[in-house]
C-alpha cells in the first residue's frame, strides 16, 4: 500500500509551540463543601464529586486537543462532604490558570446529578504570589440539575435553608517549574480500580475475591503518572474505515450514534460506584514515588493467571487498562477507543504483560534468566504468594493497536517515560511486528490455560460481531487487527443472507437517512444494473465530503 493509500492517522509530528513565559507547578486542594442540595430524596443526602478542569494561555497543536481534568474521591451519603483532595499540575504559565471546579451526585444506575460550579481565574502567578488559603466560594447554579435544587427553592422561600452551596479550596505555587514545554500536566500521582459484576457477568469472566470466593467480575484500572508526557508522543485516531471519522468528531447520523454509544460504554467499563477503590501517593518533587511500580504490579495481579492487558496512555499520562486478549470474551468495537473515551488524540497505546524473574539481580535477557510466564520458577504464582518487590519483574509492553498506531520509531522516548515512573520495574518496549514478541504472547496465553483457575473465560453470546475466523462463537474484535475487524463484519453479512461485501441492515439504515439521494440513485442504477463496489479510498473521499457538508 502506497503512502497516499494509507489511512489517515497514526503519529503526527505537529511541534507543540514552546511557551515564551515563566511556568510554575501548582497544587490546588479541594477541600470541603457545605449546604449541597439532596440529591438522593431516599436517603436526604447526596454522594458528591468534584470534577475540575484547567485552562491555561498555552497554545494546543490542534483543536481537539483535551483540557487538564482531574476527578476527586466521593463522599458518600453527605451534605457536607470533606474531600481534601490535592491536584498538582506544573508548567502553570506565569499568567495563571482558569480552573472550573464542578460538583456532582454519584449515581451509578443513572447519569450524575450536577450540583453547580466554581470558576476561578487566578491572574498573574510567581514565586511569590500569596495564593489562595481555604477560601470558601458560591457555588453556582447554572447548569444544576433542577430536580436537585427544587425542594432547596421550597425551603428557602420559607426562610429554612440558605440557596447557595459553598466550597472551600486552596490554590498555592510550590515553585517554578524546570521543563520548559509549552503545556500544563499532572505531577501527582492517584489510582482507580473500578470492578463490574454486571459486565463480569456479560463477558463471562470470575475472579475470586478477599474471600477466595469467585464471583462474576470486571476490573478496569486507572493509574496517574507522573509527567510530562515527551511532546513527541503525539498519535492520532486512524480512519482505516469510512466510518471512524465520524466516530471519533460526532459528525454524521452514525457517527454520532457509535461516538454517543462508544462514551457510554467507557462510562460502564469504567464505573464509579462504591465497589471503586481509590488512593493517591504523597506528592515528592523530586520524581514519582518508589511504591508506584508496586501499585501497578498489585492492578495487575503480578504475574498471575498468564494475563494480557490492553491500555492507552492519555496526553496527560493517564494509564487506563483492562484485561483484554485477543480471546477475551466481550464484544467492544474497538478496546483502545473504549480506554480513549474516544479522544481524538493520545499518546500511546497497545497491550502489555507481567513477567516474574527468577533472578532479580539479572537482566531479563541474561542466558541464565528464566522468567514465568513461560517457565516454572519457585517464589510465587501459582503456588504462593508474588514478591512485593518491583525488581522482580518485567513488564513487556508493545504498540499493538490498529486505532491509534504508535510509531515504532518513539519507543526509546515512551520506554524513558515508563521507566521514570516505574522505577525498579524492568521495562522492555517492543514492536508489535516482533517475531519475539509473538512467541513471548504465545507463552503466556499457554500459562492461563495451565493456571486457568485464577479467572474463568466464556462467551455469553454469539452476536453478529462475536465471530472468529472459523465461524465460532470467541472473543472480541482485536483494536489492532483490521482484517480480523473486516472478517467478522463479512461473516455478520453472510449471517443475514447476503453476499460478501454487501452492506448489513445497520449500515443500509444509516446510509438511508444521512444520503437519500444517493440511496435512491443507488436503487435505480442497481434497477438497471449498474451497480457497482466503490473501492476504500472513493467510499473515505466520499464520507469526507458527506461530513463537510
Amino acid at each position: 500500500m502506497g503512502d497516499d493509500e494509507k489511512p489517515a492517522g497514526g503519529y503526527d509530528s505537529t511541534p507543540l509551540p514552546k511557551s515564551t513565559k515563566p511556568t510554575y507547578t501548582v497544587k490546588i486542594t479541594f477541600h470541603s463543601a457545605r449546604n449541597l442540595p439532596v440529591a438522593d430524596f431516599g436517603s436526604g443526602s447526596a454522594d458528591p464529586f468534584v470534577l475540575a478542569q484547567i485552562k491555561t494561555s498555552h497554545s494546543t497543536r490542534h483543536s481537539h486537543d483535551p483540557n487538564l481534568r482531574w476527578r476527586s474521591k466521593t463522599i458518600r451519603k453527605s451534605l457536607e462532604p470533606v474531600w481534601e483532595n490535592s491536584w498538582i499540575v506544573a508548567g502553570v504559565p506565569s499568567d495563571g490558570l482558569e480552573l472550573t471546579a464542578r460538583i456532582y451526585d454519584e449515581d451509578p444506575s443513572d447519569h450524575d446529578d450536577r450540583l453547580g460550579k466554581v470558576e476561578i481565574n487566578t491572574g498573574g502567578i510567581d514565586e511569590r504570589w500569596k495564593g489562595i488559603v481555604k477560601q470558601e466560594y458560591k457555588v453556582k447554579k447554572t447548569g444544576a440539575d433542577l430536580r436537585a435544587y427544587g425542594a432547596r427553592w421550597a425551603c428557602h422561600l420559607v426562610g429554612r435553608k440558605k440557596l447557595h452551596a459553598r466550597l472551600t479550596l486552596s490554590i498555592e505555587v510550590l515553585g517554578k517549574t524546570d521543563n520548559e514545554l509549552g503545556k500544563a500536566y499532572t505531577v501527582n500521582n492517584f489510582w482507580w480500580v473500578h470492578y463490574s459484576p454486571l459486565i463480569g457477568r456479560l463477558a463471562g469472566v470470575k475472579g475470586k475475591d478477599d474471600k477466595g470466593v469467585e464471583r462474576y467480575n470486571f476490573q478496569a484500572n486507572e493509574i496517574q503518572l507522573t509527567g510530562p508526557v515527551s511532546d513527541e508522543l503525539y498519535h492520532r485516531y486512524v480512519e482505516f474505515k469510512t466510518f471512524v471519522g465520524g466516530m471519533f468528531e460526532s459528525t454524521g447520523l452514525r457517527g454520532k450514534v457509535l461516538n454517543k454509544a462508544l462514551h457510554h460504554q467507557h462510562e460502564r467499563i469504567y464505573n464509579f460506584d462504591r465497589q471503586t477503590k481509590y488512593g493517591e501517593f504523597e506528592y515528592d518533587p523530586e520524581g514519582p514515588p518508589k511504591d508506584l511500580a508496586l501499585k501497578f504490579l498489585e492492578m495487575c495481579h503480578f504475574d498471575q493467571g498468564g494475563r494480557i492487558f490492553t491500555y492507552v496512555v492519555t496526553l496527560d499520562g493517564l494509564l487506563r487498562f483492562t484485561e483484554t486478549g485477543k480471546e477475551f470474551g466481550i464484544d467492544l468495537l474497538s478496546k483502545h477507543t473504549m480506554h480513549s473515551d474516544v479522544n481524538i488524540y493520545i499518546a500511546w497505546s497497545g497491550e502489555f504483560l507481567i513477567r516474574r524473574l527468577a533472578h532479580r539481580d539479572e537482566e531479563p535477557e541474561d542466558p541464565n534468566q528464566r522468567t514465568h510466564p513461560a517457565d516454572d520458577i519457585p517464589g510465587g504464582p501459582p503456588n504462593e504468594d508474588p514478591p512485593r518487590d518491583a525488581a522482580s519483574y518485567e513488564l513487556i509492553i508493545d504498540n499493538d493497536s490498529g486505532t491509534y498506531r504508535p510509531d515504532k520509531k518513539l519507543i526509546p522516548i515512551f520506554t524513558k517515560f515508563l521507566e521514570k515512573n516505574f522505577v525498579g520495574l524492568k521495562v522492555r518496549v517492543m514492536a508489535c511486528d516482533d517475531e519475539k514478541l509473538s512467541k513471548i504472547k504465545d507463552g503466556q496465553r499457554k500459562i492461563k490455560k495451565k493456571e486457568g483457575d485464577h479467572l474463568v473465560y466464556g462467551q455469553q453470546s454469539s452476536s453478529d460481531l462475536s465471530l472468529n475466523r472459523d465461524g465460532a462463537a470467541g472473543g472480541s474484535i482485536s483494536s489492532s487487527d483490521e482484517e480480523d475487524l473486516e472478517d467478522r463484519a463479512r461473516a455478520a453479512g453472510e449471517e443475514e443472507g447476503e453476499t460478501e461485501g454487501a452492506t448489513g441492515h445497520l449500515e443500509k439504515g444509516f446510509n438511508v437517512v444521512e444520503n437519500p439521494k444517493d440511496t435512491m440513485n443507488g436503487l435505480v442504477d442497481k434497477a438497471k444494473g449498474k451497480t457497482k463496489e466503490k473501492s476504500g479510498k472513493e467510499e473515505r473521499e466520499k464520507a469526507e465530503d458527506n461530513d463537510r457538508v
